[in-house]
């Protein structure tokens, strides 16, 4: 039984180092990519090609109608909702509820910061780029700010990314926690998609809000990791 233990010990702290490995990679390439993009962007390389996909989901015949069954329009509304301000808000209120009612206030003050900071991010780079919205095709949704990098997929993905790290701590099994990090990143593309899909975002600008979201959210999740180690910030399954 000793040894078993002593083995398991021995193994964790690889098994640690090798997901901080693959963190950062994933965080490397987040940036590389939200770095090309923004150049090809800034350059007009990808013009052409993103026009081309906005128009590719409409009739040719008629741009304001988007191709395939009736509920597929009314599913992408509903999907997008889950990028929006009020869908987010939600969402983060109730992940801080709990949070608040057990006392974990130093690991609530650290999401928050990491959200608040997506957020914060995400204007600065509107700002920077100042791209105008789409004019191929009827807009299926209402838009205010300016198009890339898209805030929905750059938000969607620092808060349910967040989100989804927070809860595969709740788990010791290891299958769960793939389970809870891929469902955020599954809602995290849906959004993205859905946003091209309503023709209120290039897809570009959608590649680089998934990168830049991605990012940050895995660049919190390394400073959250180093402060439980240190137990400045409390472990959410304690």
């Amino acid at each position: 039984m000793k040894s078993h233990t002593s083995s398991l010990m021995k193994v964790a702290p690889g098994r640690r180092d090798l997901a901080v490995l693959v963190m950062v990679f994933a965080i490397l390439m987040g940036v590389t990519s939200f770095i090309l993009v923004a150049y090809g962007v800034s350059a007009g390389i990808t013009q052409h090609s993103d026009e081309w996909l906005l128009r590719l989901p409409r009739d040719p015949a008629d741009l304001s109608e988007t191709i395939g069954p009736p509920w597929l329009e009314e599913a992408g509304r509903d999907l997008t909702a889950f990028g929006g301000v009020a869908g987010l808000t939600l969402m983060t209120v109730a992940v801080s509820g709990y949070l608040f009612m057990t006392r974990k206030l130093r690991a609530l003050a650290l999401i928050l910061t990491a959200i608040l900071g997506g957020l914060a991010l995400n204007a600065l780079l509107k700002e920077r780029f100042h791209r105008p919205r789409p004019q191929v095709v009827p807009y299926k949704s209402q838009v205010t700010t300016s198009s890339f990098p898209s805030g929905h997929s750059l938000n969607s993905a620092v808060v349910y990314l967040t989100l989804g790290s927070l809860l595969a701590s709740l788990v010791e099994k290891r299958r769960l926690k793939v389970y809870f990090f891929s469902f955020a990143l599954l809602l995290t593309l849906l959004v993205g998609i859905s946003r091209v899909y309503m023709g209120v975002h290039y897809p570009t600008d959608v590649l680089a809000g998934w990168s830049a979201g991605l990012a940050w959210a895995l660049s919190c999740s390394l400073v959250a990791r180093k402060l439980r180690q240190r137990r400045a910030v409390e472990r959410v399954d304690a």
